[in-house]
């Protein structure tokens, strides 16, 4: 290790260019979401957020038509076709019981929410935990652990960035590194690699894991696991891409059980069949997402809780 020359640190992809697009600094409309996350299209490989809906564990919201517009089309024409990696943290609200299924910026298909973690591979105070984590990286913890050292403002260094604010740029180093190492990855190809290398091991210790039938652990605290960048780059130099996205819809209407659709107290169980589209042009074979878009009327939102179980029962 070379001795401290007091520039702070190299960063994760010291051969990457880093830049910034000044949005948060007044009122953030649909429109000024849609043109950041299409800014320079044709330059940026990957887009970094740490911002999202208020994590006041009321908050339930999600990107507007034009910034959904802007992540469906960064996926499909980003990166010459291969798609621009959108990262995203999973948000701060911890304390206040707030839940990152709420966040539709984390749970879009397009996205990859990502977690932290504390150097003793602990669930941070303020961390969230939801379906749409797909992996987490280290960051701040408890009051006496080491937190995240940077680059910060008048080309000073700080060693005291926090929360997943500062996971989700290392996620976005890490995954800098792999495009480095193959350059055809495509932004499907990404999300694959994350979950077959994130590492179980570091995190064992917490409680809520459960394996799913396609053999992988997953905890809605950590996703998949910590990401490990060793072993998602050389899972990168050979990886064959996945097959084309396929995308079967299925829908289930569902009026008035006994003329009271949800009973406080009382739960409401919907089985929606399907067969995955088998033998049409749509047909899945291998799950990748699954989005739920439903429209319930109840007196007191906050009341409501949705448990969506796969088949195997997880």
């Amino acid at each position: 290790m070379a001795a401290n020359n007091w520039k702070c640190g190299v960063g994760v992809a010291f051969n990457a260019k880093v830049g910034g697009v000044k949005m948060l600094d007044g009122l953030v409309t649909d429109r000024i979401e849609g043109t950041a996350l299409s800014y320079a299209q044709d330059l940026v490989d990957i887009y970094s957020a740490s911002w999202g809906p208020n994590d006041d564990g009321k908050t339930v919201d999600g990107p507007g038509r034009l910034a959904l517009e802007a992540l469906e089309r960064g996926v499909k024409e980003g990166r010459k076709g291969k798609g621009a990696v959108y990262i995203w943290a999973s948000g701060n609200g911890g304390r206040n019981n707030d839940n990152c299924n709420c966040d539709g910026y984390l749970a879009s298909p397009y996205t990859i929410s990502i977690g932290s973690a504390s150097q003793k591979g602990e669930f941070p105070w303020y961390g969230e935990a939801c379906a749409s984590t797909l992996a987490v990286t280290y960051s701040s913890g408890a009051y006496k652990d080491q937190m995240i050292a940077t680059t910060d403002l008048n080309n000073e260094c700080t060693t005291k960035h926090t929360g997943t604010s500062a996971s989700a740029p290392l996620a976005a180093g890490i995954i800098a590194l792999a495009l480095e190492a193959n350059i055809n990855l495509t932004w499907r190809d990404v999300q694959h690699l994350i979950v077959w290398t994130s590492e179980l091991a570091p995190l064992v210790n917490n409680v809520g894991w459960q394996q799913n039938s396609a053999g992988f652990w997953f905890n809605d605290r950590f996703g998949f696991g910590l990401m490990n960048a060793h072993g998602l780059i050389t899972a990168a130099n050979k990886w064959v891409t996945v097959p084309e996205r396929k995308s079967c819809k299925v829908h289930v209407i569902q009026r008035n059980m006994n003329n009271t659709a949800v009973a406080s107290g009382y739960p409401t169980k919907l089985v929606i069949p399907t067969t995955g589209c088998r033998g049409s042009n749509h047909e899945v074979r291998y799950l990748e997402h699954v989005e739920v878009r439903t429209s319930i009327n109840y007196t007191i939102r906050g009341a409501l809780e949705i448990l969506l179980e796969s088949p195997s029962g997880n």
